[in-house]
């Protein structure tokens, strides 16, 4: 049997779930094909790679904290983070739920190259803002959000850019496409390695 996987751009401001009774933006508005569900979710404020599919066992594999599947941020921060605040981002935060694991971090020499935010982000002239690019292998609840915040750098924009291999790249916010197969295949490799 053939699975759907599709990959899509969230939006700012887009609720991860295909119906809202307050009537707020869903993913209904974007996608129209049935029977497909989100592997995981995104905070309304964050943008970026949601992987939707029909089976459970891949949306399970992908989301599962046991079994590690990295996913990849582009983080904008408040001020510069030292060397000490990127270490203890690589070696494991405490959090209020306990430690988290070991986070692959970069510090980006200047800003990715991503569409503006519709709703422009808390700009304040005197505090310089910097990016980084995070890889964590757990999906807390605002997870990156609580590390940045917890090493003293705030989160001002949140971009998820690749869940295992699959990235953005080709996409802008709002667009979706179908994994082709060699993509799938692809998918499905990185997800079964662990377990």
């Amino acid at each position: 049997m053939e699975i759907t996987v599709i990959r899509f751009w969230k939006p700012y401001n887009v609720l991860t779930k295909f119906t809202d009774a307050e009537g707020r933006p869903t993913l209904a508005d974007y996608i129209s094909i049935p029977n497909i569900y989100a592997a995981g979710r995104l905070d309304m404020d964050s943008e970026g790679l949601l992987l939707l599919t029909d089976s459970a066992r891949l949306s399970t594999r992908l989301t599962d904290p046991k079994f590690e599947h990295p996913r990849t941020y582009l983080v904008q921060v408040e001020r510069i983070p030292d060397e000490n605040a990127l270490n203890q981002l690589r070696e494991g935060v405490m959090l209020k739920d306990g430690r988290t694991r070991p986070a692959k971090v970069e510090l980006l020499a200047s800003p990715p190259d991503l569409p503006e935010r519709p709703v422009p982000i808390r700009y304040r002239k005197n505090v310089p803002d910097s990016w980084l690019r995070l890889t964590i292998t757990e999906g807390r609840n605002r997870q990156v959000r609580r590390m940045t915040a917890a090493v003293g750098h705030p989160t001002l924009r949140l971009v998820r850019w690749a869940i295992g291999p699959i990235t953005l790249e080709g996409l802008q916010p709002g667009q979706w496409e179908k994994l082709n197969a060699t993509q799938s295949d692809t998918l499905w490799r990185s997800a079964m390695r662990k377990g």
